[in-house]
């Protein structure tokens, strides 16, 4: 479709996705209640990039349909679990038919523009977290503030407002690999 129709059909796509989003919130399988953001990130609307408005959807879908999924260090299966960097390489992988490395480092440094502040990413960026002076998380960024990841042992695979006290502090940078 073309002209602005076409871009507002498209992205009610997003805003569907956003809905069971906050359906998922609330799922019983999340160890840990959601609670909804204050900040302005949650306000903005979600935003995809213009070309690529259908491959992020499918980059949100398939992240959120992974919340719940265990932890495994290594992990980059739903039936084996997911780390970090192979929760991020199954959605883009499966979604967008985008191979990325298996390290959150090495994710860093694939081509793609650089998103330096929170309030420009759009659905579909990759977001990494400098929590021991380098680049050592990765997640996906689903919009209005939000982002699906695999944190830790033990855990599962979750949706966080990355505009909390932890994250907004280790946020390093964002990474748009879709055009």
């Amino acid at each position: 479709m073309h002209g602005s129709f076409g871009h507002e059909i498209r992205l009610t796509g997003l805003a569907v996705a956003l809905l069971l989003l906050a359906a998922c919130a609330g799922s019983p399988r999340r160890e840990a209640t959601f609670k909804p953001s204050h900040s302005a990130l949650a306000d903005e609307p979600a935003r995809a990039p213009e070309n690529s408005i259908g491959t992020a959807n499918d980059i949100l879908f398939r992240a959120m349909a992974l919340v719940g999924t265990p932890y495994h260090w290594g992990g980059n299966t739903p039936a084996g679990g997911f780390d970090c960097s192979g929760l991020v390489d199954y959605i883009y992988r499966n979604a967008a038919n985008i191979m990325l490395p298996h390290s959150s480092r090495d994710m860093a440094s694939v081509d793609g523009l650089k998103v330096k502040h929170m309030d420009e990413l759009m659905s579909g960026d990759l977001v990494f977290f400098s929590i021991d002076g380098g680049i050592s998380h990765v997640g996906v960024y689903v919009g209005k503030g939000r982002f699906v990841h695999a944190p830790n042992s033990g855990g599962t695979v979750r949706l966080d407002d990355i505009d909390g006290p932890f994250w907004r502090d280790h946020f390093a940078y964002g990474k748009r690999v879709l055009d």
